[in-house]
Formats: C-alpha cells, sequence, structure tokens
C-alpha cells in the first residue's frame, strides 16, 4: 500500500490588492474541497473519482472561474472547457464550448468512459451531454453580475480581463493603467493580469494518480477559443507516475505542454517530483505566466508558480496540510 495525496487551485496570479474577506472566503472554499477529497481518499476512492468530486465542487460556487461563475466571451455568454486523465493506461476525455453542462469535469469524464473519443467540443459536446442525461442548465445559471461589470469594464478598455474577481473599483484602476502600459498576450493588451482555473490532481493509497482542470477561460475572450485546460499534456496530464493541473496564461502553457514536460523530465531525467515542476517552470514557459500543482506515485506533492501568488491546498497522509495564496 503506498501514500495518498491530493492537491487542488483555484488560478495563479492574484491582485497584491485583493480584500483580506475575499481572500478569507478562497481560503475556506479550497479548505472545504480539500477536505472533501481526503475523506475521499481515507474511504479508499480510486483518485480518478476523488478529482471528479473535487472539481465538481469548485465548479459548482462561483467563486472561481469554471463552472457557475465562468468568466464570460466577448459576447457576453459562457463557453465552459475541461478535462480528466487517469493515470493507469492514461485514458482521458476533454470538452470545450459547453453552454448548458452544470458540471464539465462530469462531461469530460464521459466522453473518457462512454466515448470512443478522447475530446468533444461544442454543440457535438452538447449533444452528447443530451444523450447521457447529465445535468443542464440555463446558460443564465452560470452568468453572475460581478462578471457582467467585468466584461463591461474589459470592453471599455479593449482588452482581454484576466482577474474578474478583483472589485470593481480596483478593477477600473488597473484597466486604466493597462491602455497606458499594457501587458500583452498575442499582441493583445491584457488589463489586469491574474490567471484563472480550478484544478485537482490525487494519488490514491494504490499509487494511482489522476488529474482533472475545469475553466471558463479569459474574461472577453473570443467566441471560440479554446485554452490550455482541456489540452491533454498542456493544462492537465496523468501516467503511471505522476498528475499535474496547470493554470495561468493558457497560451503559454499550451506552447511549452507544461503537465507533461512535468511527466517526461521525471521519466527521461530521472528527477523527482519538486525537481521536475520546479524545472519546467523555470525553463519551459518563457515570458509566460503560470502555475502548477503536481503529484507523485510515491504520495509526494508539488506546487510552483511564477506568479505573485496562487490560490492552492495540499494534503498528504501523514497529516500535512496548507492552504495558501502567496509565497
Amino acid at each position: 500500500m503506498g501514500r495518498w495525496a491530493i492537491a487542488v487551485h483555484g488560478g495563479a496570479g492574484v491582485d497584491p490588492n485583493l480584500p483580506q474577506q475575499r481572500q478569507e472566503e478562497a481560503k475556506q472554499l479550497l479548505t472545504r474541497c480539500l477536505n472533501l477529497g481526503i475523506s475521499a481518499l481515507r474511504s479508499n476512492l480510486p483518485a480518478i473519482d476523488v478529482v471528479e468530486l473535487v472539481v465538481r465542487e469548485l465548479e459548482s460556487d462561483p467563486l472561481f472561474n469554471s463552472g457557475r461563475g465562468s468568466a464570460l466571451t466577448e459576447k457576453g455568454t459562457v463557453e465552459m472547457e475541461a478535462s480528466i486523465m487517469d493515470g493507469p493506461k492514461r485514458r482521458c476525455g476533454a470538452v470545450s464550448g459547453l453552454t448548458t453542462v452544470k458540471n464539465p469535469v462530469s462531461l469530460a469524464r464521459l466522453v473518457m468512459e462512454k466515448s470512443p473519443h478522447s475530446y468533444l467540443a461544442f454543440s457535438g459536446a452538447e449533444e452528447f451531454a443530451r444523450q447521457q442525461g447529465v445535468e443542464l442548465m440555463q446558460n443564465d445559471y452560470f452568468i453572475t453580475e460581478d462578471n457582467v461589470g467585468m466584461l463591461k469594464l474589459a470592453k471599455e478598455a479593449n482588452s482581454i480581463l484576466f482577474d474578474y474577481r478583483i472589485p470593481l473599483e480596483t478593477c477600473s484602476a488597473g484597466a486604466a493603467a493597462a491602455m497606458d502600459n499594457p501587458l500583452q498576450m498575442n499582441g493583445l493588451p491584457i488589463s489586469v493580469y491574474a490567471p484563472e482555473t480550478v484544478g485537482c490532481v490525487a494519488v490514491d493509497s494504490e499509487g494511482r494518480c489522476a488529474a482533472a482542470t475545469s475553466t471558463g477561460g479569459l474574461m472577453n475572450k473570443m467566441t471560440g477559443r479554446i485554452g490550455d485546460s482541456p489540452l491533454i499534456g498542456a493544462g492537465t496530464y496523468a501516467c503511471d507516475l505522476c498528475g499535474i493541473s496547470c493554470t495561468g496564461e493558457g497560451e503559454a502553457i499550451i506552447r511549452g505542454t507544461l503537465a507533461r514536460d512535468v511527466a517526461a523530465v521525471m521519466e527521461y531525467k530521472g528527477l523527482g517530483l519538486q525537481q521536475a515542476v520546479d524545472f519546467v517552470i523555470n525553463e519551459r514557459l518563457d515570458e509566460g505566466k503560470a502555475g502548477l500543482i503536481a503529484v507523485s506515485r510515491n504520495g509526494d506533492v508539488a506546487c510552483r508558480y511564477n506568479t505573485n501568488g496562487m490560490f492552492r491546498g495540499c494534503a498528504t497522509e501523514d497529516g500535512f496540510m496548507e492552504v495558501g495564496i502567496w509565497n
């Protein structure tokens, strides 16, 4: 019997001026989700069940950017995406362009288990969801007043807005500053840099690793945009060695195949989990900003980011537990 371990994240890149109340709300949600996963692992649930369970909980709470509370497209709609991967035999499933599915991560798992494919998107994914009888909601269910306000600010700044959890008055100042000295992503201005996304990785007592990631994407993104979260090897990866979930600047994560690279350097360079995570964040992001969580089959857990903060929590069987935001 091995040692179980679990990690969860709510996004890398945090506004330094985020009010204390919002910080506490985020920590409480992460702690609740972490305890949910710990209880499941202690009950000997397989890692794949645990990561789905935890991400479903995150998707159902509007605090982070996934499921309910997802970021809005330039047209004011929600297009959600998610992926899940089971380390044994590297089975995986992914979905994009969802507008009605309450829990995208569960549809991703159904793609893995109930379809001959690994990835379904947009109308095909929605049709598959109806066939599978998953819970559906009107698009309005996913849209919050805060997000409507953030989209308005993003449009006024003519930019992609990353951190839509910053209070409106703070965000307005950030958007104005961005127009004077904009950060760039693929040549487009980013008004306030703070990537988002939720994810969970776990290894159970049998040494089976799994990973899951879910997001609403970028505020004011083009319709049809697909980020790293549903892309196996970029935002999510699991194998017999480890499980990884990434968050941050999606385009940079895609270019660096970040999640797969952690497993690759463990396999080909013989690095330990923390060494592999450090190497990938230091060497594979170029100028991109991102973070990731990871577990190994030995029960190790690791987290690393090159942003100013990352919403995260982790726990191991030996009693270690940590929930944090800053360095």
